[in-house]
This record gives C-alpha cells, structure tokens and sequence, in this order.
C-alpha cells in the first residue's frame, strides 16, 4: 500500500504528501487480542443499531451515506485536531492543492469553538487583498452559520467556481460589530518562495512549502548570489513566519540546500520499526553563507522541521518568537472510490532527538514585534498547545500554547527583519549569531 505522509498545519486548504513504502508485518494474535476483538465487534453492533434506530425513527429521512461519512469522520477527529475524513472530492483537491494551484480564497483555517478560525491568508489572494486577518472567527458564509458545520463542510461552501461572489462574516476581536466582507473566488497560484536583495543580504520568503518550493529556493539563492556577487554577500535571511507548513520532501530539501551532512528530521511512530531516518547530501547551495531563519507563532509543521534542523547543526540563528509546534505527521490512506482519511501516525523528531509537540521550536534571539494599537493584547496564536484535543507533548515535556505571529505589512516597520539586517552586517553583535558550538547535532535516543 502507498500512503503519503502530511506535514500541514491544517487541512482545510492545502494538503501535504510525502510517499512511503509501508510493508506488511507478520503477527501473532493472543488470546488477549481475541477478547479484545470481541468487545470491539459488540461496540460495532451497538453502532449498527443506532444507525438503523436513526434510518428509521428520525423526524425526516436521514441520508445514509452522510451518516457513515459523519461518524467516520467524528472518530477521526476525536484523535486530534489533525486526523480527519475526506471526501472523494476533498481529496481530489487535496491532490491539486500540493502541485501548487487550485481554487478558492487563499486562506489557512482551523475550527475553534465551533466556528472556522482564520489562521493566516495567503499572500497576494483574494482573501488577503479583500482585508481577512489572521485571528478571525468567521461566522457566517453567504448568511448561512457556519456554527454546526465541520471543517471540511465549511470549506467546501467556500469554495466554488472562479470569478464568482462569496460573502463571509467574521468576528474580529476589538471589533464591536461582525464584519462583512465579499471576496471574488479566483484560481489560486501559490508562489510559495519570494526573493530580494536587501543590499548586500539575500532575502527569502516561504510561505508554504509545495511541489515548487526547493526550486524556487534553489533559484532565488542563484540569483542574488550572481548578482550581489559572492564576495559581498553577507548572508541569507530565510523568513518562515506564518509558514504553515506543507510536503515533507519539500522541508527535508530546503534544509538539504544548506547542511552538507547529519540527520534532518526522523519520524517515529507507534511500533520502533517504523522509525525513518532522513539524511544531509553533501553540497551547500550557499557555500557556508551565514543564515538567520525568521519564525513565530505561525510557524508550524514543515517550518519547524527546517527550523529544528539548521538550529541542531549550529548552521542557522533562529530568531523571532516561539513556532507553533505542530511536531506530529499525518498520512493520508487513500480509500479507492470513498476519498481517504488523514490519520496521524507519528511524531517527528529534530537532529538532536527532540520532539517539539506542543512546544515549538524555541528562538536563540527572541524578538517581538511592535504591534499597532488596534493589535495589542490580541495578536498571538492559539498554538498546537492550545487545540482542543491536541496530540500530547511526550513525558514531562512543558506544554506551550501562544506566541506572537504578527509581521508588519511594512518593511519598514519589521523590528525582526531589522535586527537580522543588523546582526548579519555587524552593526548588532549577540552572542547566539554566528551560532557556535560543534556543528553537528549530538543524537540522543
């Protein structure tokens, strides 16, 4: 069986897969297991009654296949905030969405307290051209309530043909009033690496990591490397603020493009022999360029991976605020004709062996931002720590929930950004940049 791996924050609007090979594992069934099975098989019966009970007896005739679909679906999201059913066309566009391109409003969303949860719009889509804020708790769509509707149900009635209407209504916090706002569905290109040359410093942006991510990386570092010239490049800026996160052969090559060897990221799963193991090829794409990594609370999945990675091999200054920590994996288990379910699997483990779960990735330099008024006191993120029903931190590991994820429109204005200008130029001087120490992550198991 082929099942992909998934790195996304959530899975509302983007997928992410990785492909693995799983083989089939000889095993021996107890007498344990037998009475185990039986319980199980008396629980099911107890689903089949009430099933029939509700076909039969409900006030309006109930569709059958939406009744499999919902309790399929209401155990998955029982696990966690990340494991979940889709739909044969969920996931079609799940598909779609990881080349790069698909349809819609270009915005991250998660339900909380019932209601869809905008966690960052997209760069340069009609959600964010049209004023939608991270933060925002969308309450209706098109006058309809979004309040009983799950995820995957809310998304899809956002959805629909390009160049048409949809209106949604949002809670902002210190707003008295909802507010309306009408947004022109369009196909959404997502160029999910952005580059400039800041004088003698490369700039790059992630917003996501998709299909065309390494490339365009690959190009970007290319580019300003040949054009600021080599001997009067400082260094690199990667920014992965608000990244969500995305493919996992997308994290492990951009952490590749600047480590020549060591571990990247394992994953480890229910059973030790699931354990995977991914390594560093020899070849720094920036010829050993001094690297500051820009995260915060937004920063999550796929983000953290490259983060934890070039942070354990002293090859990078994380600095900002705490990511989001989201350290788990899901896999996507296709189901032929019925669509697949998302079911996490594993957790994944930085260089140094370290499972950021419910934690994030801790910055060397913690810096924040200075937020507008009408910002203060609201402009952090929930956190993976702070999801209902979220995978729990492993042992006695602290649970962290919240931090800082806003970033000025302006740059200008970015206090972040500023100080990795300063720090790479010499005009700052903190003792975690350059990062010292030996450059390769001591294991722990």
């Amino acid at each position: 069986m082929i099942r992909k791996a998934s790195l996304l924050l959530v899975g509302a609007l983007m997928g992410a897969t990785a492909v693995t090979t799983l083989s089939q594992v000889p095993f021996h069934i107890s007498a344990a297991a037998n009475a185990a099975a039986s319980d199980t098989y008396r629980q099911l019966n107890l689903f089949g009654d009430v099933f029939e009970r509700v076909r039969s007896d409900y006030v309006e005739t109930p569709d059958d296949a939406q009744l499999v679909e919902n309790a399929i679906n209401g155990m998955l999201s029982s696990l966690d905030p990340h494991s979940s059913y889709m739909s044969p066309k969920s996931f079609r566009d799940m598909q779609v969405q990881t080349r790069g391109e698909f349809g819609g409003l270009g915005i991250e969303v998660t339900m909380e307290e019932g209601l869809v949860k905008v966690v960052t719009p997209i760069d340069d889509t009609p959600a964010a051209k049209a004023g939608v804020l991270g933060g925002d708790f969308i309450t209706q769509i098109d006058g309809e309530q979004v309040q009983g509707l799950t995820l995957n149900e809310a998304v899809e009635k956002m959805r629909g043909p390009v160049n048409t209407d949809i209106k949604i209504t949002v809670r902002r916090e210190g707003v008295a009033e909802p507010i309306d706002i009408t947004i022109t569905r369009d196909i959404i290109k997502i160029r999910s690496v952005r580059w400039r040359e800041e004088g003698d410093v490369g700039y790059i942006r992630i917003t996501q990591f998709n299909e065309q991510t390494f490339d365009g990386l690959s190009q970007a570092i290319s580019e300003m490397s040949k054009d600021i010239g080599n001997d009067k490049l400082k260094g690199y800026i990667l920014d992965l603020r608000n990244n969500p996160g995305g493919l996992l052969d997308q994290a492990i090559a951009v952490s590749d493009a600047f480590l020549d060897r060591g571990e990247i990221v394992s994953t480890r799963g229910r059973n030790a022999d699931e354990t995977q193991r991914y390594n560093a090829r020899a070849g720094d794409l920036t010829d050993g360029k001094p690297v500051i990594i820009l995260v915060n609370g937004g920063s999550a999945s796929a983000s953290e991976i490259v983060s934890g990675a070039l942070q354990d091999h002293r090859r990078a200054t994380i600095l900002g605020t705490r990511s989001f920590g989201k350290g788990s994996v899901q896999t996507i288990i296709p189901l032929g004709a019925n669509g697949a379910i998302r079911l996490t699997t594993a957790r994944y483990y930085t260089p140094s062996g370290t499972s950021i779960q419910a934690k994030g990735i801790v910055p060397d330099i913690e810096a924040l931002q200075v937020l507008p008024d009408e910002l203060k006191g609201r402009a952090e993120t929930t956190g993976e720590a702070g999801l209902r029903g979220h995978l729990q931190a492993e042992g006695e590991d602290k649970e962290a929930s919240g931090s800082q994820a806003y970033v000025p429109a302006d740059a200008k204005d970015d206090v972040q950004l500023k100080l990795a200008l300063d720090l790479l130029r010499g005009v700052q001087v903190n003792n975690a940049f350059p990062p010292s120490g030996d450059d390769k992550a001591v294991m722990k198991n």
